[in-house]
């Protein structure tokens, strides 16, 4: 196996330029960053496989894909809560943070606890990782009962006049992956959506209409039906 310094000269050898624009043109930060496709980090990470020290080694050494291919090779089971908390005061980008929770974070025994905790939190991308769970939870714990979720729908709501771009954007994310899980949570998401347009603000309004627009769908309602129906 590769040691963490083979890998992070060998991302430092994909490096693409171009792609740093284009970061940058979506919104991911492009500080530290190589430019390196995510589907080439994880054939990377299918080399390396999981190995917690050699993914703490990466996330320490700052670049940006060093720190996504960490979150795709660390091993849920070690990440300790002090990791997290370490971690989550790195984030600087809407994509880490996404890769972080969707990697990593969701398939640990506290993901469900540390979504409502993070979602209290001021700073942008801590409160981003605790929406960012709520949005992932619902697509992988496959076996969860619909209650799991549930109990997210009040600090949703509570936190929908945030008209932060990464904060909004994350809760209306997790209410529609929540809302496309089946058709109870479906018929439950669309009240909390509604009462959100109700608070009147410039971002319930936002998050409130993209919600509404995808959970009431032609799409959505007719894959949630056969879905059902099998």
């Amino acid at each position: 196996m590769p040691t963490s310094v083979e890998i992070l000269a060998q991302l430092k050898s994909l490096g693409n330029p171009e792609n740093v624009a284009g970061m940058a043109r979506f919104g991911i930060n492009p500080e530290s960053a190589f430019g390196i496709k995510v589907t080439t980090l994880r054939k990377l990470a299918k080399d390396i496989g999981r190995d917690h020290q050699f993914a703490l080694d990466l996330w320490d050494s700052g670049f940006h894909e060093a720190r996504m291919l960490a979150t795709i090779i660390d091993d849920p089971k070690q990440v300790t809560e002090k990791q997290m908390e370490s971690w989550i005061k790195d984030l600087n980008s809407w994509d880490l943070t996404d890769g972080l929770a969707g990697n990593l974070l969701d398939k640990t025994p506290v993901a469900y606890e540390k979504a409502i905790e993070w979602s209290h939190r001021q700073p942008e991308f801590e409160k981003r990782l605790g929406f960012a769970l709520m949005a992932w939870l619902p697509v992988h714990d496959k076996q969860a009962p619909d209650v799991k979720f549930e109990i997210f729908f009040p600090q949703l709501e509570a936190e929908s006049d945030d008209d932060r771009i990464y904060v909004k954007k994350a809760i209306s994310w997790a209410l529609r992956n929540i809302g496309k899980r089946n058709l109870a949570l479906n018929a439950a998401v669309i009240p909390i959506a509604e009462n959100i347009a109700a608070r009147g603000s410039k971002a319930a309004n936002w998050i409130a209409s993209d919600v509404l627009r995808e959970l009431r769908s032609e799409k959505t309602q007719s894959r949630l039906i056969a879905k059902a129906a099998k």
